[in-house]
Order: structure tokens, then sequence, then C-alpha cells
């Protein structure tokens, strides 16, 4: 037996459980850090080789690893924000430092920064693939095609009117109108049973009032006709410009709706818009005066981004204040054969080593890949009370250890003194 090697073995048991309190002091101070891994001591004995038999026993040593805990998911919490984003099952964010160095993470509290990129609390930038140009293409084994998700950029957008429905009565009293003076002729003696203006847009989100005429030209007949009210004489007519479109109604006498003959639709052509298909479908013919029931139509002015919405598959979707939807980004999720064996490093993001395998890509609640929960965030792992004890457990494992060197260091003294 070795006084020296006493004193060596107590003080790599010092070592070892001073390692292990900083694993726990980690802990505890990330207890509340969001997508925190915990990590935790595995002690390993050291022994001299021919050591451990007979009466000449030496003591070895011990050695402490240290693991991480990154497959261990932790709790769920609800947030206000569309872009906290958790994930519920296998998998992990890609993200990139500001040279573009791509790592995985499950810290998912992205914010906007002063670019319109998604970035988390450590400032790594979240990754995914654009749909400018439709569904990506994910390269499996790579991080090709990835950008950093950037909201900042979605422009204003306007939306052409392109479909309308309008439904009103027409009265069946009313008087048949000359040829000569229907709507259609563009006349100043015009003559008309009814009158209405249809807001549309145009493809600059411009208001287009368009001013639609409603004439008798025989019994069960009407004649549709619509203007821009732009080209208006004091509000009237003469316009300066032919009508947009005109068409005829037909009326079942007995029942007073449109007959399957009748046209059900009318095409405006909005100046610099789109076609904006009307619905007429619903008109009616009774005894009574000229009411309009309803009147709708899609398009609105410019617009910015009102909502943001991440779906389950990792979709983010912009819905601007005109009500348009639009997907911007498709947010991967990445794996490893082993994650507890990547290389953690600091900002919760992990590193793949050839001990954890090739980092593995795929689309959100595909095989072998979690879902995307948006409005949510990922907590730390850590138990805080478990954290207490094994704190308590270090620290006797530390004064025991002490006090065998403090006992090995006694008896080198009586060795030492008995020459004197």
């Amino acid at each position: 037996m070795s006084l020296y090697g006493i004193m060596r073995t107590s003080t790599s048991g010092m070592a070892a459980q001073a390692g292990r309190l900083s694993m726990v002091a980690d802990n505890i101070a990330n207890v509340n850090t969001t997508g925190y891994k915990r990590a935790s001591a595995e002690f390993s004995s050291l022994l001299i080789e021919g050591g451990s038999s007979g009466a000449n026993y030496t003591s070895g040593s011990v050695d402490v690893d240290g693991r991480t805990a990154i497959s261990e998911e932790g709790g769920r919490e609800s947030t206000s924000s569309a872009t906290d984003l958790a994930i519920k099952g296998d998998g992990f964010f890609v993200v990139s430092d500001s040279v573009g160095t791509p790592y995985l993470t499950r810290a998912g509290s992205f914010v906007k920064n002063e670019n319109g990129e998604l970035v988390n609390a450590g400032g790594y930038k979240l990754m995914g693939y654009p749909l400018t140009n439709g569904q990506p293409s994910v390269a499996v084994n790579g991080f090709s095609g990835l950008t950093p998700v950037s909201i900042g950029d979605l422009t204003l957008t306007a939306k052409a009117t392109s479909t309308a429905q309008f439904t009103a009565n027409l009265p069946s009293n009313a008087a048949v109108t000359a040829a000569a003076d229907l709507p259609s002729t563009n006349s100043a003696t015009a003559q008309y049973s009814g009158k209405s203006s249809l807001i549309t847009y145009d493809n600059l989100g411009n208001k287009v009032l368009v001013d639609m005429y409603y004439s008798k030209t025989a019994s069960n007949t009407w004649e549709v006709t619509a203007y821009n009210q732009a080209d208006a004489t004091a509000g009237g007519f003469p316009y300066s410009s032919a009508a947009l479109a005109t068409s005829t109604l037909s009326f079942d006498g007995t029942t007073g709706a449109l007959t399957p003959a009748s046209a059900q639709l009318l095409t405006v052509p909005i100046p610099n818009g789109a076609s904006a298909v009307i619905d007429l479908g619903k008109m009616s013919q009774l005894a009574t005066d000229y009411v309009v029931l309803s009147a709708t139509a899609n398009g609105n002015p410019p617009s910015g981004v009102d909502l943001l919405e991440i779906t389950k598959d990792g979709t983010l979707v912009a819905t601007f204040g005109n009500g348009t939807r639009v997907s911007v980004y498709k947010i991967p999720l990445a794996t490893v054969v082993s994650p507890d064996q990547m290389q953690a490093l600091s900002g919760n993001v992990f590193s793949a080593t050839k001990a954890s395998g090739d980092v593995k890509i795929g689309v959100a609640e595909t095989a072998g890949f979690g879902s995307v929960l948006s409005n949510t965030l990922e907590q730390s792992n850590v138990d805080l009370a478990t954290e207490l004890t094994l704190m308590i457990d270090s620290q006797r494992g530390y004064a025991a250890n002490s006090k065998v060197f403090q006992t090995g260091s006694e008896l080198m003294d009586v060795l030492i003194n008995l020459k004197r």
C-alpha cells in the first residue's frame, strides 16, 4: 500500500466531486433557460494494472465523464408569440451563427432582429427553405438550400377584385324602357329602374367604383349594364367611356327567379385590374321596389402582414391585412442517431460529432420527426429538487475524500518523523 497512492486517489475523488458540483451549478443556474438540457456526471474507476491483488494493493483513482441529456424533452409552456416554437417529439431546429455555421437547438424563443430575421435568445438565426418557387427540395444529408428565416422583407400587398356577388330584387311592375334610352346606349336620356355602385380594387389597390344599372327591356327580361364611375358626367350619363360590361337577365314570370337559360354571371374588366366575375344568380323579380339584399366583392387596398402562423409541419404562413394568406418558409427539423453524443455549446446549441452520427434533415410530422408547436416553448429539463439532492451528495463526497487526504497526510508525517 502506498501513502502517496492514498493521497492521489483522494485528490482524484475531490476533483471528480468538484466536477460533479460544477455540472449541478450549471443545471441550477439554467433551470429557467429555454431549451436547456441538463448535464450529469458519470463516474468510472481507474485502476493501476496489477495493483489490485494481494497485500500490496495500490489504489487507483476515479474518472468523471460529463453527459448532457439532449434527447430528454423538457416541459412545455404556452406563450402569446407565434414565433415561440417548440418541438413535440424528435428533432431539432436548424440555426446558424453570424458567419453562417449551422447548429441544432431546441431553444425556440425566436424574435425578429434589426434585419427582420428570426433569432433566439442565444443570437442564433432560425433556418428554413423559402417557398417563393413552391415546395423545396430537402437535402436529407446536408444544409443546402437553407437560408435565415426573414419576415422583415414581407412587403405590402394589394389584391385585385376577381369575384363578387350581387343580389337584388327588380320590380316586376316596372315600365319597359325604350331601346334608345337603355343604359347600354350611354345616352344622356338613359332610363333605369335600379342603380347601385359596387366597390372593387385594381392591381395597385386603387378603389374602383362600378356603377350597375338595371332596366326592363320586355316582360320578365332585364338588361344589366356596368360602368366605371370615374367616367361619369356629374355622377351619371353620359359616361366618357363605353360600358364595361352588359348582359341580359331572364326571369320566370311565375316564381320571379332567374330562368336556367338566363345569364347568371357578369364579367366586368376592372381598369388596370382583373376581370371581376359578379355572381347574379340569386337576383329576383317580384312585385315590390328595387331592393339590394347583399353585395360583396373580394380584393383589398395595400396592406402589410397582420398575422404570422407556423403550422405543425413547419410552414410559416403570413396573413396580410387584406386577408391574403401566403406560405413563406418551410422550417425543417434535424435529427442524429445518438443525440446525447452531440457536443453542447454556448447558447443552447449542439454540434454533431462522430459519436452522434451525421445530421439528417427532414420535414416535421413525417417519419422520424416530431411536430412544430407555435406559441409554445420547451422548458429546461432540469429538476431542481434532484439537483439540490445531488449537490448535498457531492458535498459529502468531497468532504469524505478530503478526510481521506488528511488522514494520508497525517500518516505521511508519522512516517517522516520515524527517523527523528
